[in-house]
């Protein structure tokens, strides 16, 4: 039996209402918590006007206590602040009765079961005030410029794993984002689909075919810790 106290739950994130990923998750979500959830899903991928809306919405019909459970992947600690901040704003005078909490869309049980832990979630007043200069805008120190497709050919060859693994791996070699590192970005479709997953890497402007996490650890390894290409994940021109 639920717990919860929220008068309405939001499940926020992008890739939420159109697409086989957003198939699965409403799927799912209508499984766990009955086919009226779905009209809770705000899908963020092309921006939050509809969310604010949405909150506001919320506000006016007196949907109080609402909670906010975000599920987009690239969440952080300053992305978070960044979206209480904004609730803030919009709550002026209801602001206590607004919470957010942050999981992953892929582990749905998991999400279920943070909307009844409220020790979990986060609220919108006393936000910590974000920084005068955002780390977001300025350009990450890095020497290789690396683009890993996420176009629907290359999602369905595994490359959003194999991307969360590369971020993981640089990182723990400590070349993510810092002097002689690696700026990584995920990028629709760069061709070519049939050699995917597919990997680019600038300023050399070397093509790699990275399909399995042991290419992902000599890529790091290889290209970006010992500074030589990896010659057998080389794409070949067809």
């Amino acid at each position: 039996m639920s717990t919860s106290p929220y008068a309405r739950v939001l499940f926020v994130g992008p890739d939420l209402a159109r697409g086989s990923f957003a198939e699965l998750f409403q799927r799912e979500l209508s499984a766990l918590r009955g086919a009226a959830a779905l009209a809770d899903i705000v899908d963020t991928t092309e921006g939050y006007a509809g969310l604010w809306q949405r909150v506001r919405d919320c506000i006016a019909a007196g949907e109080l206590p609402l909670l906010l459970v975000d599920l987009d992947p690239n969440a952080s600690s300053p992305y978070l602040d960044w979206l209480r901040s904004e609730l803030q704003a919009i709550g002026e005078g209801v602001a206590d009765r607004l919470f957010v909490a942050s999981s992953d869309a892929g582990q749905l049980d998991a999400v279920c079961a943070l909307i009844e832990q409220p020790e979990r979630h986060l609220g919108c007043v006393e936000v910590p005030a974000l920084p005068a200069a955002h780390a977001w805008s300025c350009i990450p120190q890095h020497h290789y410029r690396v683009l890993l497709c996420n176009g629907p050919r290359c999602i369905r060859r595994g490359a959003l794993p194999l991307w969360k693994t590369l971020r993981e791996r640089l990182k723990a070699a400590g070349r993510l984002e810092c002097e002689g590192g690696v700026h990584l970005t995920r990028t629709q479709c760069q061709f070519p689909c049939d050699q995917g997953p597919t990997l680019s890497v600038y300023p050399a402007g070397t093509w790699y075919r990275v399909s399995s996490e042991d290419d992902v650890q000599r890529l790091v390894q290889e290209q970006f810790v010992e500074g030589r290409e990896v010659v057998e994940l080389i794409m070949r021109q067809m």
